[in-house]
């Protein structure tokens, strides 16, 4: 298909201010006027850092109006000057309430629930204290089986049973309400403060040790499915690819345990394929709609000339296999790229990052038609990605004038 041919097919956006909660907007205010503003939320550009999420889900659960002015993390660039000026740590989250900057994830969060009030359980009850206790006692067994080089068998063996004591603690939590939730009416504080880890524990176990975490532990399943029946959640998730190559240089390194499962999961989540129900459960209808498909297709299509400029390929050489992955994720029919194309249509693969690009649902479509198109010339691979850093993931390139 030709470029305008594509163009024909674009869907319109969602309503980024007052629609469902997503990852590109700059403004928030769930029908209120603009005037009613009084938080400035500044979070990451990718969309990714958990301690952002968790500030982010809370505003948007409890639909307080805010603004967000997006900051480049380290790992994928240089911090922008006008940012360290405010904030000269460069400390993500930062939030300005009614003029009062803040920082720290967790004071926050106090200081957002003593303006507003609390959502569900405070954060100050004697309950949710043990919570969030047990959130940082399951990261510490996470980042030990996790982060540890050089463990051989048995001290894998005794890494992954202290984290499965510790991820039943919290099934036994969940399970201590009538409700899927931690908190006994509906997902509170004290679930969002466990999301942004748990869901980045259930990626990289399964990428890089072989362990499929929901079918593991069913309560925590229930927890995620429950979740994911939320369009406030679901605006937020990230899926495993983005989260297991975007981790090694938040953590200082992520350390495959020698196993074929661990393989065979890895295979698949690099392939573009994702691990179907062990990655995410969406509602169905959601997940599988054609309008998955024509998002994924808007979104590359805003980029297009900068999205053929980065690419190895370069943008002569690159428009008419971009064009044909296109053709395939619209059509579902096989589209043959130019010779020698694999490895530019490979790279952008690899790429995608979610949320900050689109839902993990459009970003599955999109990297699956990016790889059978690339399966068709061959099987070259591009540069494997980074570890140390992500740097290829410079936002500086897309940016909007407004951001």
């Amino acid at each position: 298909m030709s470029w305008p041919e594509l163009e024909t097919l674009a869907i319109p956006e969602p309503d980024r201010v007052n629609g469902p909660t997503n990852s590109q907007a700059l403004l928030r205010l769930f029908g209120q006027p603009e005037s009613n503003v009084r938080v400035t939320l500044y979070r990451d550009h990718h969309a990714w850092c958990p301690y952002c999420q968790k500030v982010w889900l809370w505003l948007e659960f409890k639909q307080i109006p805010y603004r967000i002015r997006k900051v480049t993390m380290r790992c994928y660039g240089s911090k922008e000057s006008w940012f360290l000026k405010k904030v000269p740590s460069g400390m993500l989250p930062a939030l300005e309430l009614d003029g009062q900057l803040i920082t720290e994830s967790d004071e926050i969060l106090l200081v957002l629930e003593q303006c507003f009030g609390p959502l569900g359980m405070p954060l100050q009850d004697s309950r949710a204290l043990e919570l969030r206790q047990l959130e940082r006692l399951l990261f510490r067994a996470w980042c030990i089986w996790l982060c540890t080089p050089g463990l051989g068998p048995a001290q894998q063996r005794q890494a992954c049973q202290q984290f499965q004591r510790i991820a039943t603690r919290f099934e036994q939590a969940l399970q201590g309400t009538d409700a899927p939730w931690l908190d006994p009416a509906s997902p509170g504080s004290v679930d969002l403060i466990f999301v942004p880890y748990v869901e980045r524990m259930n990626a990289s176990l399964a990428y890089y040790k072989g362990y499929a975490m929901r079918r593991e532990h069913p309560a925590i399943d229930r927890w995620f499915l429950a979740l994911e029946a939320l369009e406030t959640y679901r605006g937020t998730q990230s899926d495993i690819h983005t989260h297991v190559h975007d981790l090694p240089p938040q953590m200082g390194g992520c350390w495959f345990d020698d196993n074929p499962i661990a393989q065979e999961m890895a295979f698949k989540i690099d392939l573009g394929d994702g691990l179907a129900d062990d990655e995410a459960c969406w509602p169905k209808e959601l997940a599988d709609s054609p309008a998955m498909a024509g998002l994924a297709l808007t979104r590359v299509l805003r980029h297009r000339k900068k999205l053929l400029a980065v690419n190895p390929l370069g943008p002569i050489d690159f428009d008419q296999p971009l064009r044909c992955a296109l053709t395939q994720l619209i059509q579902a029919k096989p589209c043959q790229p130019r010779r020698g194309s694999a490895v530019g249509l490979r790279y952008l693969r690899d790429r995608i990052s979610v949320p900050r690009d689109m839902p993990l649902p459009a970003a599955r479509r999109l990297r699956q038609a990016l790889e059978m198109t690339a399966a068709m010339d061959g099987p070259e691979q591009p540069l494997p990605l980074p570890h140390n850093n992500r740097f290829d993931q410079n936002p500086q390139p897309f940016r909007s004038t407004n951001e």
